[in-house]
């Protein structure tokens, strides 16, 4: 039977300034039903959810906006009763619609171009649910005009707006899962999408595409409108996807910055969710973040999942630029027209190309050819236009905090993004001339094997993780500059009212692209190895990576030096290597609730995040000892301290050696040892310093990467 991927998919920009109403979540934690409640224990658990609330509030006539009972008990209700509730000591989460990161677009899907461009695969042809998946429990629920409905690649496709149309209805459209963004489509796509040949955009990067996974089922739950994300809908989105049977969730999205304390940990949608979907066996994977290149930004660090930082690959779209002075300097655009290429055209600096009483911060573009900065960007490149205010073509060119790091982006016009140090030169051949004058080549798409590649993105978010020091995060890298990919016809690339093409395919760039990309190879994962645990994936595809670029030297970061393990995990993905990894660090919900308790979370706590069913430890442990694919030890004090770590054998019986002797003579036979760090005294207070602990039989090459500071 194919193997079901399912993609919780949307993304997000900036917080509105408005008023809201505050919605509030009960969590009640898991009941005893379990994932296979009969429809009378169905009605059992909203039975005794009214007579709770009824017996706290002395009445029933309250605002219920989602009630998921099959695997947790949330409740999300009307905000008046919230004093009421907190007399009363209930597990209460208070939420508000949340500061996601800037991932610029929804998370929904567009069926037509599922069906009419067939990246989606070969089941194109409508057909009764019931015929899809069994025992898929999914379902599309658009009824409007224009609804997605399913086929036997898209399986599934459901809404959660309740929160959303409580906090801010005016950002909510329509109740539908149709994507008028695009970003769904494009990440849906890259994960599950088959093969198919002749993709390109605009006849760039033309040639047969297909997703990480491209035999798996999708699904996708709209949990984001107009860019805002209300915290219930996420929460129901999640319950719901474990319900229906998902094998794997691709989260592009997360919030906007590392959360404050480890008291906010489970008042977070992403972190509590995930958790409930790996205790139920399904995997996790998340975007680390476009908050790069800063130390401390990383998102959605919890154990329980997977997070994915975003390298570069071996392709790229340059274009020249020439100057008045014979001076060619290297671009990168996507233009659908070109220049003729035999003029050079006055230039004129965009501070000086707007209209009469038009600011001169107003005239520069930003992006995208749009006019002025856009809030949330993080982007303030200067933009020459060529010749008139209209402009017959375009430079956007990098500021100092940008540097080198450019990206293809789609425009209406001929255009070229520059590099901070060719900006600079550009500037000094401006104004040593009253007749500066340039011209921009056609665009290409170079052959693969652009050097040096992969690297890592700049805006990609850097650990270590400030609430949780003895995580290292991100996980892993995946591909996520210019990725080729599905896009609705609802919107044109560029996203300009003026711009009237609607496209069946857009190159993208982010940590929501990257994302996918995992989410893919998990779900190859799955089913190559349907015994594995989501943590046992985890650690296929972190030990097996690879830290160097096409030139056999260490990956760099977007400056140019040696990138660590803070900015891309363990290395970049090696799907290959992954379904052979030789030994897994496997782990439990056990695992995760012990790492819980020793993050100082009590009895109580653990008894509704397990239902019960975790007895709570009469012995601290330390959080360095979760049974993790990466060594992190934040805060060495004093000469030495030790870990423990547990490696289970997925392969044939072996001898593994370095730096000491663990020997398998069986599939499943599980070995612990302890890893001791020892300080130096010249190597105190000067930071984090990286190595690697590797396993080996000869064959398979188990690696962990390790981060140490040693404080004292």
């Amino acid at each position: 039977m194919a193997r079901r991927l399912l993609l919780l998919v949307a993304a997000v920009v900036l917080l509105c300034t408005a008023e809201w109403h505050l919605s509030y979540i009960v969590y009640l934690g898991a009941h005893a039903y379990g994932r296979d409640a009969s429809p009378k224990e169905h009605a059992r658990a909203t039975e005794s959810h009214h007579e709770l609330l009824g017996s706290v509030l002395g009445r029933l006539d309250l605002l219920l906006l989602h009630e998921e009972e099959d695997v947790a008990n949330q409740i999300a209700k009307h905000p008046d009763v919230v004093t009421v509730l907190e007399s009363k000591m209930l597990k209460l989460h208070t939420t508000r619609s949340w500061d996601f990161m800037d991932l610029e677009r929804d998370g929904q899907i567009l069926p037509e171009s599922i069906w009419k461009h067939a990246k989606f695969g070969q089941d194109v042809i409508i057909a009764n649910l019931d015929s899809a998946v069994e025992p898929w429990k999914d379902s599309c629920l658009d009824t409007v005009k224009y609804a997605v409905p399913c086929n036997k690649k898209l399986i599934g496709a459901k809404y959660f707006n309740k929160d959303m149309l409580l906090n801010n209805p005016a950002v909510v459209d329509a109740n539908w899962t149709r994507d008028t963004k695009g970003h769904g489509t494009h990440t849906l796509s890259t994960a599950g999408g088959s093969f198919v040949p002749r993709a390109s955009l605009f006849g760039y990067a033309n040639g047969t595409a297909k997703g990480g996974a491209p035999r798996a089922r999708v699904a996708a739950y709209k949990v984001c409108w107009s860019g805002e994300c209300a915290t219930a809908d996420v929460l129901a989105g999640f319950e719901a996807a474990i319900h229906d049977g998902a094998d794997v969730i691709s989260v592009s999205f997360g919030q906007d910055a590392p959360l404050a304390d480890v008291q906010s940990l489970f008042h977070e949608a992403v972190t509590l969710g995930s958790l409930h979907a790996a205790t139920q066996g399904i995997s996790v994977v998340c975007s680390a973040g476009n908050s790069g290149p800063y130390d401390d930004t990383a998102v959605n660090a919890a154990p329980w999942v997977i997070t994915v930082a975003a390298s570069t690959v071996n392709r790229d779209f340059p274009n020249v630029l020439t100057l008045g002075n014979s001076a060619r300097m290297k671009g990168m655009s996507l233009e659908s027209t070109t220049l003729h290429s035999s003029t050079l055209y006055p230039m004129v600096d965009a501070r000086h190309a707007g209209h009469a009483n038009t600011s001169s911060l107003a005239a520069l573009p930003v992006r995208n050819g749009h006019a002025g900065p856009r809030q949330g960007e993080g982007q303030d490149r200067r933009a020459w236009p060529c010749s008139t205010p209209a402009g017959a073509g375009m430079i956007l060119a990098n500021n100092r905090m940008d540097g080198d790091d450019i990206v293809a982006d789609p425009h209406v016009l001929p255009a070229t993004m520059i590099t901070y140090s060719e900006a600079v030169a550009l500037h000094n051949y401006m104004t040593s001339t009253s007749n500066p004058v340039a011209n921009i080549s056609p665009s290409k798409t170079t052959e693969v094997g652009v050097k040096n590649s992969p690297s890592i993105a700049r805006f990609s978010s850097r650990g270590p993780s400030g609430m949780l020091p003895s995580v290292m995060k991100p996980d892993i890298a995946a591909p996520r500059v210019d990725i080729l990919a599905v896009f609705t016809e609802y919107v044109s690339p560029t996203e300009l009212s003026s711009d009237k093409r609607w496209l069946e395919y857009a190159i993208l760039s982010g940590t929501s692209m990257s994302c996918p990309h995992n989410s893919g190879v998990i779900g190859l994962l799955k089913a190559a190895r349907p015994e594995c645990s989501p943590a046992a994936m985890r650690s296929a595809i972190m030990t097996t990576t690879r830290t160097q670029d096409n030139t056999g030297a260490p990956m760099r970061d977007h400056d140019g030096k040696e990138a660590n393990t803070f900015a891309y995990g363990a290395g970049n993905v090696h799907p290959n290597r992954a379904v052979d990894p030789g030994l897994v660090y496997d782990a439990a919900p056990e695992d995760y609730f012990t790492f819980l308790c020793s993050m100082g979370f009590g009895p109580a706590d653990m008894k509704w995040l397990s239902a019960g069913k975790f007895a709570y430890p009469d012995k601290a442990s330390l959080m360095e000892d979760l049974n993790y694919p990466s060594i992190m030890v934040p805060a060495l004090r004093g000469s030495q301290t030790t870990v423990a770590r547990r490696l289970r054998n997925v392969g044939r019986p072996a001898r593994y050696v370095k730096p000491t002797v663990l020997e398998f003579s069986k599939i499943g036979e599980e070995k612990t040892f302890n890893v001791t760090v020892t300080s130096q005294k010249d190597k105190v207070r000067i930071g984090y310093l990286f190595g690697k602990l590797v396993w080996t039989d000869g064959t398979h090459y188990v690696r962990s990467p390790v981060a140490v500071n040693a404080l004292a």
